[in-house]
């Protein structure tokens, strides 16, 4: 994305940081970097770590409030938003050791990406809006990859030039919701609740001169999808661009919609969802949807479920997702293992590793959410 602004941009640009997860792909996949994509001059590139925050995250974005602050009413601040942008770009109340605390407890605790960025946005001084504020007197324009399904302005990315909404209670709400409250320190928990205190006596906060626009999402993503299962012979239906819910009974609902799918049939869901975390395996939520899928559709044969994430990162695993079949099961059941033990230890990883599912593309430098594919072949 930066590349690509550089370059449209010509001499218009003056200065430019751009803030990724490490291991990049021109770094990591791709080898050699394409010429028309070799950073301009006038960009710095930081890296900084994913989900978590991390020291270098907090580094970089201080280069950028310090860009921000050299600012005229006769500059135009250009936010090239991604999925990411939540953890890579912060500025935390808290120490960075709390802050990180919080944020792991958050990811495991099952709440919706909705509810962990509307901690985020009270709790960092660059989310809700905090970004185009210390863009001021700039204008604003925020060019933006959704990875929030529904594409909310003020989730994606923690809304760094949307003005936060949320009722100011409600950062607060959540955390006892999913029991984070009781994670925390005495210490912690104190200072948290005294900075949202403050927050709320401020009331909201107006942004002007701001211009969002969401440039792709994942509903772009399945559409290109069933064009390519079109090409490929099948009958390709989008269901849905809005799935959510507990990742093992999404697997479910997958496996029954390929046991009913016509011959020839490509079925799409785009989205998200989540894990409650119960036992202390390896996996991410595409691979919790493959293997709950995998046991859905043992035995039934022609049906494929394909699930992951379009980062091609699912949780810490290095993988994308998994391709499961009628067969995988069976497969398993030769190797020993049992499928749903490690169901119930959410550990996806190692199973579907093990019985050669795993789907691994490298990461992709893009993410509009997660896709999931049921298929049936036959005729």
């Amino acid at each position: 994305m930066g590349a690509a602004a550089a370059r449209i941009l010509g001499d218009w640009l003056a200065e430019g940081i751009l803030v990724s997860k490490r291991e990049h792909p021109t770094r990591q996949v791709y080898g050699e970097v394409d010429q028309h994509d070799r950073l301009d001059a006038r960009l710095r590139q930081r890296y900084a770590g994913h989900p978590v925050p991390d020291k270098d995250g907090v580094a970089a974005t201080a280069e950028v409030v310090e860009m921000l602050g050299q600012t005229t009413p006769d500059d135009l601040v250009l936010c090239l938003v991604s999925g990411g942008a939540s953890a890579l770009l912060t500025q935390p109340v808290l120490p960075l050791e709390q802050w990180q605390r919080l944020v792991d407890a958050l990811l495991a605790s099952g709440c919706t990406i909705n509810e962990l960025n509307a901690v985020r946005k009270r709790m960092d001084l660059v989310k809700g809006g905090g970004l185009a504020r210390l863009a001021a007197p700039a204008n604003v324009a925020s060019l933006i990859l959704s990875d929030v399904v529904g594409n909310p302005l003020d989730v994606i990315g923690s809304g760094p030039t949307v003005a936060n909404p949320d009722d100011p209670e409600l950062a607060a709400q959540i955390l006892e919701r999913y029991g984070v409250s009781g994670q925390l320190t005495a210490v912690d928990w104190a200072r948290i609740k005294r900075h949202l205190a403050q927050l709320s006596a401020r009331g909201p906060a107006d942004l002007e001169d701001v211009n969002n626009t969401v440039i792709g999402d994942v509903r772009s993503a399945a559409r290109g999808a069933a064009a390519t299962a079109t090409k490929l012979g099948f009958q390709a239906h989008i269901l849905t661009a809005h799935l959510e819910g507990e990742a093992r009974e999404v697997g479910r609902v997958a496996g029954a919609l390929a046991k009913d799918a016509a011959p020839s049939t490509c079925l799409i869901l785009g989205g998200e969802t989540t894990v409650t975390l119960k036992g202390d395996g390896i996996g991410g939520r595409n691979l919790e949807v493959a293997l709950a899928a995998a046991m859905a559709i043992d035995g039934w044969p022609d049906r494929v479920v394909v699930t992951l994430a379009t980062d091609g990162d699912d949780g810490p695993t290095g993988a994308a997702g998994a391709t499961v079949t009628g067969e995988t099961l069976s497969h398993a059941r030769r190797l020993g293992l049992d499928a749903a033990q490690y169901l119930d230890d959410n550990d996806s990883y190692p199973f579907l590793k093990a019985t050669g599912s795993l789907l691994i593309t490298g990461q992709t430098g893009t993410n509009v959410n997660d896709l999931l594919f049921i298929l049936r072949y036959g005729q």
